[in-house]
């Protein structure tokens, strides 16, 4: 016996409401090396720097067991490669929503990022605050070491 078309569409209907949306990400590994695949498209200084915060993210991410930062993490690389391998990266801008959601921590990581892309130091890099002492007043120094002994 063939059911009745509307108990067809009730029935779709109902599975369209209780089903979890299908996720389309690629897995780690396989996205890893598709990221570093894609970093061969760049300059050299540019590859460089890439490998190096991809390498460093993904370590970072490796014990992570929250799905909901896991499937975050992966999507969020899964558009970056998408961007990069189709060179709309070179005009992108960062959206606004996303700056104001990052932490203290984060923006400064971005302007660090930022500065090595651009191959600036930043204020917060340790040679930048090894070149900023070495600018100082040089008798302050001596200035201490006078009035310690």
């Amino acid at each position: 016996m063939r059911p009745a078309a509307s108990v067809l569409a009730r029935v779709s209907r109902q599975s369209e409401r209780t089903s979890i949306p299908e996720l389309n990400v690629l897995p780690p590994i396989p996205l890893y090396r598709r990221i570093l695949r894609a970093h061969r498209r760049l300059p050299l200084e540019q590859r460089f720097l890439g490998d190096q915060y991809v390498k460093t993210e993904f370590r970072l991410h490796n014990g992570v067991e929250n799905p909901l930062h896991i499937i975050g993490f992966l999507s969020s690389w899964q558009q970056y490669v998408e961007a990069i391998e189709g060179d709309k990266w070179k005009e992108a801008k960062l959206d606004v929503d996303k700056l104001e959601k990052m932490s203290d921590q984060q923006i400064i990581q971005l302007y660090e990022l930022m500065q090595s892309a651009q191959g600036l130091d930043s204020e917060y890099s340790p040679h930048f605050v090894d070149n900023a002492k070495s600018r100082e007043d040089p008798d302050s120094d001596n200035n201490d070491s006078k009035t310690k002994k």
